[in-house]
């Protein structure tokens, strides 16, 4: 410890740095003499915590010296040093030399001192407490010294911090003033500074910390800003549950309780807003709820009401929820069953249980199934359903859903190759120098994307262009011109995500047209989406490569796996059986390619996860890196595909049903890969051609240009599925996300 003249130095200090901790030393008076307050014995350890912790704040800022200097301001860090050498110093000499307390005193301040400056130095090392705190905490803990000694609550002390101040303050330890009459009062106060500073965790904190006196009056505060969680946390068998569920003159909670708590209550919560309004009531939703066809009716009719609302700046409650019922309900009581029928013939048998359903229920099935709805259930089904009951005029039914989710629809049409089907159903103009409705809608559908809420919207037109550019390409020419349009527009105003968006829009559309020659990777610092380089696959200075393909054991696996094998039977390649659990395939001629394939052994006992396991183990015991992935099995299987590939796998085939809605999945475990999968069911037909295909490609040491390579593949996958299966190239939403990220400073 210091000598006292050390803290005259101090207090001048104070007097100049008032702007930056207006309290003032409480123990200032206590000590004007010369003493250097040296400590009795009995206390030296006591004093000697207290140092070391003075020592570790100094080294906070990384630096072993005897400055503390994490800002970059000079002047903060100078008072920061101040408290953490002269202001201690002090206080412990304040302490040491107070004649009216006794040792024990003494000693319990001195530790709690101690375990104050310990905590608050785990705490901003953890993150929970700024550097910039230390002078609020040690006055702090000086004037709770005083209150505590003349019997007086600290809490009204407490009350006056922030809430890391208060949090440090008072969870540094529970003994110091444990037997203050103002602790639990401390303690509430935290809790409750927490809950204003975080009122998402409002509820979670509530229940970890039941009897809170101001329980109720924060729950009637959030309730309306977190409807979900009050339905949620009124369903327990608690003390908070207990308190909201006594809230009885609140008509907001009470309908929510009241919902949660019913059997059905899901059925009902999300037409909160609408109810809460007298616009609906429970018993109407009772009428409807057992009926599909009833209660997605009424679904989309609130769907439609809350999308209005929305678009004037008017959301309703859980208008989020409502589309996540309305996709479940889409999904379960429709889309799955048209789907599962795609073997039968009939397609009166196959789309009976949407027959009953009106043009906007239709086409909310089409924009709530965005990725799971196959092919021909919506070219064969849906659709044309759709159209007939609007009597062939496309634009009433954007008119009918008050545009809600219309690029959604546009980019379903566009994939599903029916864009041009589609505008082609809207009226020509009714005399010359009228706009066609058509072109209104295209130029809408790429127009103002950065004022969407998230970048939904720019995924949808990013991922409609490369159909687009293939079928219509006046279209796609017009498309093209806006986005340049609206980029130049986005400059002039500054507007950054705007600039993002469309700036990325046009080098990928650009980048469609070969002729343009855009580079990708140095436009948009991401991959190329139309090329991969041979030498990029490969793995070491020789130009090795290692395709791997993952096949698991059930019947379909165990039956596909000798015509896998037999269709390297011949003179370019090389067919190694030896290994019980895997089989290794070698080019004799050309490139030195190897294919890594596991044996589908029985899926009982795991035996087919254990021979994918081992041939892993085998790979990167040798320092063999894949960057050719391709799945084999069912969509239930893919999962465990994607969990095991290589992370650096450049090509990744997902040859299981749907596998095309996997791509975000394989994007986050190998954020690089050109991804082909399919939208409705895979076959043999498709996948035993691509990997013939692709493997010999590489063989030959060629680059893989993908239109060429769906072009070339065409002529041998004939099978009717294969324009399900969606190439890289068409991959333009996965690519503007991670360009998005990119340019937006999010990786």
């Amino acid at each position: 410890m210091k000598a006292i003249n050390t803290y005259f130095i101090f207090l001048a200090s104070i007097l100049i740095f008032t702007q930056t901790s207006k309290a003032q030393p409480v123990f200032a008076a206590a000590f004007t003499g010369g003493s250097d307050c040296k400590p009795a014995f009995t206390r030296q350890l006591f004093h000697d915590w207290v140092n070391e912790q003075q020592q570790n704040i100094l080294k906070l800022d990384g630096k072993a010296d005897n400055q503390f200097n994490p800002s970059a301001n000079e002047d903060i860090n100078f008072l920061l040093t101040q408290y953490a050498t002269a202001k201690i110093d002090a206080l412990q000499c304040a302490l040491e030399t107070d004649s009216t307390l006794g040792d024990q005193g003494k000693k319990k301040y001195l530790k709690g001192l101690r375990n104050l400056l310990s905590f608050y130095i785990t705490s901003v090392r953890g993150r929970k407490a700024s550097t910039m705190i230390l002078p609020d905490i040690i006055n702090a803990y000086e004037k709770c010294i005083i209150a505590d000694r003349k019997g007086q609550p600290i809490d009204v002390i407490v009350k006056g911090l922030s809430y890391d101040a208060a949090y440090v303050t008072t969870r540094a330890d529970n003994e110091t003033f444990v037997k203050n009459p103002g602790y639990k009062a401390c303690q509430e106060q935290v809790i409750l500074k927490y809950c204003i500073l975080h009122p998402a965790k409002i509820f979670e904190t509530l229940k970890e910390n039941p009897g809170m006196p101001f329980a109720d009056s924060l729950v009637r505060l959030i309730a309306k800003k977190y409807p979900k969680q009050l339905y949620d946390y009124s369903q327990a068998n608690n003390k908070l549950s207990q308190t909201i569920r006594n809230i009885t003159d609140d008509k907001f909670i009470a309908t929510v309780v009241k919902m949660a708590k019913s059997k059905d209550g899901q059925q009902y919560f999300c037409f909160l807003d609408n109810i809460l309004q007298d616009k609906m009531t429970m018993e109407e939703v009772d009428a409807a709820k057992n009926d599909s066809v009833l209660y997605f009716r009424l679904l989309v009719k609130t769907q439609i009401e809350y999308a209005k609302r929305a678009q004037e700046k008017d959301t309703a409650f859980e208008f989020k929820t409502l589309g996540r019922r309305l996709e479940t309900k889409a999904r379960e009581n429709f889309v799955n069953i048209i789907n599962g029928l795609h073997n039968e013939r009939s397609l009166d048998v196959r789309f009976k249980c949407i027959q009953a359903l009106t043009p906007e229920e239709l086409y909310y099935l089409a924009v709530t199934s965005d990725g799971s709805m196959y092919t021909s259930s919506f070219v064969k089904g849906v659709y044309p359903l759709m159209l007939k009951k609007l009597n062939n005029r496309g634009d009433s039914l954007l008119i009918r859903v008050n545009f809600d989710r219309y690029r959604k629809f546009i980019k379903i049409t566009a994939g599903f190759n029916m864009l041009d089907q589609y505008l082609a159903s809207f009226p020509k103009p009714a005399k010359p120098g009228d706009e066609d409705l058509a072109n209104v809608l295209m130029r809408a559908f790429v127009n103002n994307l950065e004022k969407s809420e998230g970048i939904e919207d720019g995924v949808d037109v990013a991922d409609s262009y490369a159909s687009i550019s293939e079928t219509l390409k006046p279209v796609a020419e017009e498309m093209l011109r806006n986005i340049q349009a609206n980029y130049k527009r986005n400059l002039e105003q500054s507007n950054k995500k705007g600039i993002a968006i469309y700036n990325i829009l046009n080098k990928l559309f650009l980048s469609a047209d070969t002729t343009q020659h855009i580079d990708l990777t140095k436009e948009l610092n991401i991959p190329p989406i139309y090329e991969v380089p041979y030498q990029d696959l490969t793995y070491d200075s020789t130009g090795k490569l290692a395709i791997q393909l993952f096949i698991y054991g059930d019947k379909d696996g165990i039956g596909l796996f000798p015509g896998l094998v037999n269709m390297f039977n011949n003179s370019n390649w090389k067919i190694d059986q030896s290994n019980k659990q895997w089989v290794t395939i070698t080019a004799a001629k050309g490139k030195p390619v190897t294919l890594y394939m596991n044996r589908p052994l029985p899926e009982e006992g795991d035996q087919d996860a254990k021979a994918q396991e081992a041939l892993c183990q085998y790979l990167e015991k040798n320092n063999i890196t894949v960057k050719v992935t391709i799945n084999r099995g069912h969509s239930y299987n893919a999962p465990y595909t994607i969990e095991q590939m290589s992370t650096d796998s450049k090509i990744v085939f997902m040859g299981s049903c749907g596998g095309y809605r996997s791509i975000h999945d394989i994007l986050e475990k190998a954020p690089d890969a050109h991804i082909i999968g399919t939208k409705q069911i895979a076959d043999a037909e498709v996948n035993n051609p691509f990997l013939r295909l692709l493997a010999e490609k590489l063989r030959t040491g060629s680059n893989i240009d993908w239109i060429p390579f769906w072009k070339e593949l065409s002529k041998t996958a004939t099978d009717p599925i294969f324009e399900d299966y969606v190439p890289p190239h068409k991959n333009l939403g996965a690519l503007f996300i991670k360009a998005y990220k990119i340019a937006m400073g999010d990786e």
